[in-house]
């Protein structure tokens, strides 16, 4: 819409200057009436991991000149300076480094304020649904320029995630509790899936049933007694890195003291050590064929 206007504005601007100069309508030149888009942005910094591959994905690695603590793909990202995340931007580095764009978490009121003060141009990201991954690649490509290639990343992306789904359609859906944090070695301090967001959504699309899908946040805190209670079938624990095996095997007998959750009867409980599993970018359709092949290993014979 903020473009809309703009064009607009533009546009009526251009047809006032060539009446006011005493031109005859007919004589107007075709250029005065298409105004030049909006140049594409040369240097872009990401702090936002996710962001940050969307946008090599696309096509604009060359474009970025800084990105965040926790950025780690693709291994381009590693040559680049780094200037805080979340909760510790760098505002120095980030001004001194002359962006023309820069990628912020929509919670980062106080960074967005410092930025529009230096009328630096910002791209606000916010955590959402699965659905938004490709919404926000989208919207990505139109403000760097990059267009086309946003939308056929896209289109894989939605085509991969579809062809998933059609391979466990039909299939018992076991329920699942998805784990992406808790105490090392213990069963203290579990943050499990709600019912809403990008890993409730996987989930689901892997051919899950999420048994926290009645709790409409992002994150729950599961005690061991919510998880009793619910007897998942599945217990999955989400890693953004490799784990060793030893640590793998340690970290998997703790459930043993829950012995009557059915997961944990039948041996159904799961590392999954893979930044694709955590990170809502482009290789998002990968981790949910990397769930579906867990949740349903019979489909992928």
């Amino acid at each position: 819409m903020r473009l809309l206007a703009v064009v607009v504005a533009l546009a009526v601007g251009g047809v006032a200057a060539s009446v006011a100069d005493g031109r005859p309508e007919g004589l107007r030149y075709e250029y005065e009436r298409r105004p030049q888009p909006p140049r594409a942005p040369e240097r872009v910094i990401s702090i936002i991991p996710a962001v940050t591959e969307m946008l090599f994905a696309i096509g604009a690695g060359p474009q970025v000149v800084a990105v965040g603590t926790f950025d780690r793909f693709p291994t381009d990202v590693e040559k680049l300076p780094r200037v805080g995340a979340l909760i510790d931007p760098d505002v120095e580095r980030i001004l001194s480094l002359r962006p023309d764009l820069v990628v912020i978490y929509g919670s980062q009121s106080d960074l967005r304020t410092q930025l529009d003060r230096a009328r630096i141009p910002v791209y606000a990201y916010t955590h959402a649904g699965l659905a938004d991954v490709t919404v926000t690649i989208r919207e990505l490509g139109t403000r760097v320029g990059r267009e086309a290639a946003a939308n056929d990343v896209a289109n894989r992306i939605e085509s991969r995630i579809a062809a998933v789904k059609h391979r466990v359609a039909g299939l018992r859906r076991p329920q699942t509790v998805t784990v992406f944090a808790r105490e090392p070695m213990a069963l203290r301090g579990i943050y499990a899936s709600g019912g809403v967001g990008f890993i409730h959504d996987m989930v689901e699309a892997a051919g899950g049933a999420n048994v926290f899908a009645d709790l409409k946040r992002q994150a729950v805190q599961a005690t061991t007694e919510a998880i009793l209670a619910r007897r998942p079938e599945v217990i999955l624990e989400l890693r953004g890195q490799a784990v060793p095996a030893e640590t793998t095997t340690r970290e998997t007998a703790v459930w043993r003291v829950l012995a009557s959750v059915p997961a944990v009867r039948t041996g159904r409980v799961y590392f999954i050590a893979d930044q694709r599993a955590v990170v809502p970018g482009p290789r998002v359709a990968e981790a949910i064929e990397l769930f579906a092949r867990t949740l349903h290993p019979e489909a992928f014979k």
